[in-house]
């Protein structure tokens, strides 16, 4: 039995006004779940990276406004919670695919 990615698919607006105010739109590119979470992932590595910058500039004292080392810090934590979050349901649905019998 052969398995298929699922793959996402914008919806577009097929109706078409008498007034003429819809206008024909490009499509941009679409970009497939596994591209974006990609990128996603590595926006949160470069809040890690940049919170930590951050950190050893304040501990070297070039740094005078602690503000903007606390928003960094957050900035990376929430974006990490994110991710677990993620990874966490996506785990619980792939173990609730496998209990599914067939």
């Amino acid at each position: 039995m052969e398995l298929t990615p699922l793959t996402m698919t914008p919806v577009q607006m097929r109706g078409h006004s008498h007034l003429g105010e819809t206008q024909a739109v490009e499509s941009e590119p679409v970009k497939t779940f596994g591209e974006f979470l990609v990128d996603e992932l590595k926006k949160t590595n470069e809040l890690q990276l940049e919170s930590d910058r951050l950190n050893a500039a304040l501990a070297a004292g070039r740094i005078e406004d602690i503000s903007q080392v606390v928003v960094a810090g957050q900035k990376a934590d929430i974006a990490l919670q994110l991710t677990l979050q993620l990874r966490n349901r996506a785990t619980s649905a792939y173990q609730e695919i496998m209990r599914m019998q067939v």
